[in-house]
């Protein structure tokens, strides 16, 4: 079973930055498109960015500009810069491969206060 894990979620003021890094399996990273997604309470989990294996991103319209995804192959990580953080950015974060074809890890619970 692959197991993804999530870190690095907290409490921030709007306005602030967070960096999230998820870690996996080699396969994984080695194969697999990797991606971010969010899922905020009552509301149905959203692609928030995605990055292929060789480093081409995209993101969603909310996130563009003021987050930034990246990999490193390596070290079998992806990870999310987030800069400019509005409350509406409050939500578990979580990775996996693009189309969430992976098992769901716990996620990385991110809060930003207004």
């Amino acid at each position: 079973q692959v197991q993804l894990v999530e870190s690095g979620g907290g409490l921030v003021q709007a306005g602030g930055s967070l960096r999230l890094s998820c870690v996996g399996s080699r396969i994984i990273f080695r194969i697999y498109a990797m991606a971010w997604y969010r899922q905020a309470p009552g509301k149905q989990r959203e692609l928030v960015a995605d990055i292929s294996t060789g480093g081409l991103t995209n993101y969603a319209a909310s996130v563009k500009g003021r987050f930034t995804i990246s990999r490193d192959n390596s070290k079998n990580t992806v990870s999310l810069q987030m800069n400019s953080l509005k409350p509406e950015d409050t939500a578990v974060y979580y990775c996996n491969v693009r189309g969430g074809g992976a098992s769901w890890g716990q996620g990385t619970q991110v809060t930003v206060s207004s």
